[in-house]
């Protein structure tokens, strides 16, 4: 998978190399011949201009103009892997850069690791990733809470994703788009994890139904902020959400994708 960038993530990289630090030019010109951006790259070597941080910027913002996504896709990762050897995320360099790229690169739906290694955290492919895709995206959605903002999108796409995958497996999905209700509303009818499906005569029948309804008003929330958000890069939590109440959500969101893989699982007989 290609490995996008914005002019947020170049202006990122760029402050690794401020005020000279950094790798050296000719380590930089290395970057620029293996990525296939050699041509896009202002430096004369002469008279050594212009300084690093203007390099990485031209060259990165002549890959924005281009729109050549391979080529923007080997940028980012032969820079990361240079600054890796360099030592960029361990003591070397100030904290202040390596966050400002991972935000960066969060606002992408990728996540930059503590060793600086990337991985998708966005929408989930079912044709290609199937069940191990959403047990993946489950497990970084588990572990990483650092951005609210950012993963109300993730967890509403992960929900969205199980939902047609258990419909999927049971046949039952229809052909055409579905709404995110749509999906949810088929999905629980399968699982029987709808309200009205509940047994209320029967010991905790009552509680269980609550459980039910509050699974459902989880899903449905997740939906209403992340449409409240909009659309493009570097989303913000709506208005009166706290990052606190955000995390929440996401959490609730985790244990209801849990409910809905096992609960398949258990109907399928694979639990």
């Amino acid at each position: 998978m290609d490995i996008p960038i914005s002019n947020e993530v170049v202006v990122a990289f760029g402050r690794f190399f401020h005020g000279g630090s950094g790798p050296s030019h000719s380590e930089l010109t290395q970057v620029f011949q293996s990525s296939g951006c050699f041509s896009l790259d202002p430096y004369d070597e002469v008279q050594r201009t212009p300084n690093k941080q203007t390099r990485i910027l031209k060259v990165g913002n002549a890959l924005l103009q281009s729109k050549e996504r391979k080529k923007a896709s080997e940028f980012a990762s032969k820079l990361l892997d240079a600054l890796r050897i360099y030592g960029a995320f361990g003591h070397r360099v100030e904290k202040e850069c390596v966050d400002a790229l991972c935000a960066a690169f969060r606002n992408l739906r990728w996540e930059l690791n503590e060793e600086g290694r990337l991985a998708f955290i966005g929408g989930i492919d079912l044709e290609t990733g199937g069940r191990q895709a959403l047990d993946e995206q489950l497990r970084r959605l588990q572990q990483n809470l650092e951005d609210p903002a950012v993963l109300l999108g993730v967890a509403k796409d992960l929900i969205e994703a199980i939902g047609k995958f258990v419909l999927e497996e049971m046949a039952r999905l229809p052909q055409g788009k579905l709404s995110f209700r749509g999906v949810l509303a088929l999905s629980f009818e399968q699982l029987r994890l709808r309200p009205q499906d509940t047994d209320t005569d029967a010991p905790g029948g009552k509680q269980l139904r609550e459980i039910r309804q509050h699974a459902n008003a989880i899903a449905g929330s997740i939906n209403e902020l992340r449409n409240l958000q909009g659309t493009g890069h570097g989303r913000t939590l709506p208005t009166g959400v706290s990052a606190e109440e955000a995390r929440y959500v996401i959490r609730q969101a985790t244990l209801l994708a849990e409910l809905m893989l096992s609960t398949h699982d258990r109907q399928m007989g694979r639990a």
